[in-house]
C-alpha cells in the first residue's frame, strides 16, 4: 500500500513520523491545536489522508505530540536563558523572561501544553512527565539559588511568569510591560 502522494517535494520513505510532526508543528504556528485535523496534517506533509493513522492513534494522539514538542521547546528556551545568565538572580529573571516570551511568540504551542484535555493534570504522558519535571526543576533551582527558600515561593514564580505570559499573549499588555513586571516582581521576591 502506497502511503505517499505523487508529489516529489513531501514525505520521503522512512521518515513518515518526522514529516507528520513537522507538518503539524508548522500548522500550529498559525492556528490553535484544536483546529488542526489529521487530514490537514496529511495534506501539509504531502502524504495520503490515511498516513497519519500510522503514527498518531487518533486526533488526541496528534494533540499530545503537539503539546510534547511544544513543551520540549519551552524547556529548551528556559534552560538556555538560565544557563546564559551571569548570576543567580539574573538566572531567575531570565528564565522567567524566556517563559513569558515563549507564551507570546508561540501562543498556540503554549496553549496546547496547558490544555487540560490534552495533558491531563496529574496524568502526563511518558514523554511529557520528564519535560514537566525538568521545567519545574529549572525554575525551582534558579529561584532557590537566587534566594527563595520555600516551595510556595517557587510556585509563585511559576504562577507569576505563567500568568504574565498568558495575559500578554492574549493582548492585555505589551511584551515589554510583561517582562518589566516580571523582573520587578522577581527582584522583590528574591530580595527577601
Amino acid at each position: 500500500m502506497l502511503l505517499v502522494s505523487s508529489s516529489r517535494s513531501g514525505y520521503h520513505h522512512g521518515d513518515l513520523a518526522h514529516a507528520l510532526e513537522a507538518a503539524a508543528m508548522q500548522l500550529l504556528v498559525d492556528r490553535p491545536a484544536q483546529e488542526i485535523s489529521l487530514r490537514e496534517v496529511a495534506r501539509a506533509a504531502d502524504v495520503s489522508h490515511n498516513a497519519p493513522y500510522h503514527h498518531f492513534s487518533d486526533r488526541r494522539g496528534l494533540l499530545k505530540v503537539l503539546a510534547e514538542r511544544s513543551m520540549a521547546d519551552l524547556v529548551t528556551a528556559v534552560r538556555t536563558s538560565i544557563e546564559g545568565a551571569s548570576d543567580p538572580a539574573s538566572a531567575a529573571v531570565e528564565g522567567g523572561a524566556a517563559y513569558i516570551r515563549f507564551a507570546v511568540e508561540h501562543p498556540h504551542g503554549f496553549d496546547v501544553i496547558y490544555d487540560p484535555t490534552v495533558c491531563i493534570p496529574g496524568e502526563p504522558s511518558e514523554t511529557m512527565a520528564p519535560l514537566i519535571a525538568e521545567l519545574e526543576e529549572l525554575l525551582s533551582t534558579a529561584s532557590v539559588a537566587a534566594g527563595l527558600e520555600s516551595e510556595s515561593g517557587v510556585t509563585a514564580v511559576w504562577g507569576l511568569v505563567h500568568g504574565l505570559g498568558t495575559l500578554c499573549a492574549a493582548g492585555h499588555f505589551s511584551l515589554d510591560d510583561a517582562l518589566a513586571a516580571s523582573a520587578e516582581a522577581l527582584a522583590r521576591m528574591l530580595s527577601r
